[in-house]
């Protein structure tokens, strides 16, 4: 780990953090994310995933150790600024989707930032273009498909133009063609990309680089395919490929 360097995105050193029950989920994290890359974030259940995103916006704090986003230390001063620069996508789009229709949905974020007027439309039409849902912003979101719900999530981070797209399991619960739809939007969006995922064939497909979170260290970090080949780290880490998926055989896109 060398400085922090401008271009980094993200920064987290020496993490560490115990939930007040005890349980320590995180034991010295330490990784960094330079501008625009597309990270996944693999390992098996409970190895502090969800722990360690829920520290990337400030939702979680009181451990040890630092995040730094865009140069920002994530922490009181700077939190409503860190809120905007990081959008977390949770796993479950009807966490965020609450109002009556896409716009108004899409709209909150920046409204409640104070975007008015022109800049608001904007800001809401450019974000679903983006994930190509430009046509139903007028529908309620209870009226769409699982897939669809999904994207317009996105789209309701992304109308707050953040530096770090945090996804969590992007993949779950999607038909095979929502699933290869929303990896071509993830693939076309010009932001750093963090991607908590269980799905490794879908970590390879999107992400050139893993970083394998492990009893609460970072266990492995390296091309994802150099990761995903290595029998032992996979078994040690109770890392499961889907059968007959051999990674050796995936030729990577751009």
């Amino acid at each position: 780990m060398g400085p922090v360097t401008a271009s980094a995105s993200l920064e987290v050193s020496g993490l560490a953090f115990a939930y007040p029950d005890g349980h320590q989920a995180l034991f010295g994290v330490d990784f960094s994310v330079a501008r625009g890359e597309r990270v996944a974030l693999l390992g098996p259940n409970g190895a502090g995933k969800t722990t360690l995103v829920l520290h990337l916006n400030g939702i979680l704090g009181g451990g040890t150790g630092t995040v730094t986003v865009a140069g920002m230390p994530v922490g009181k001063r700077h939190m409503a600024e860190i809120r905007q620069r990081v959008g977390i996508v949770f796993q479950d789009p009807d966490d965020q989707l609450f109002m009556p229709t896409v716009r108004e949905d899409v709209a909150f974020g920046p409204a409640a930032a104070g975007i008015r007027g022109a800049a608001l439309e904007e800001r809401v039409r450019t974000a679903l273009e983006l994930v190509g849902m430009g046509d139903f912003a007028d529908r309620p979101p209870h009226h769409l498909s699982f897939g669809q719900r999904r994207r317009v999530a996105v789209a309701t981070v992304l109308a707050m133009e953040p530096e770090i797209l945090v996804l969590d399991e992007p993949s779950s619960n999607l038909d095979p063609a929502s699933r290869r739809e929303l990896a071509d939007i993830l693939r076309s969006l010009d932001v750093t990309v963090l991607m908590v995922t269980h799905d490794l064939p879908y970590a390879l497909e999107l992400c050139p680089r893993s970083l394998v979170l492990s009893e609460g260290v970072i266990a492995a970090d390296g091309p994802t395919g150099e990761l995903l080949s290595d029998d032992a780290l996979m078994r040690a880490h109770r890392l499961e490929l889907p059968f007959g998926f051999d990674p050796r055989s995936v030729t990577m896109g751009a």
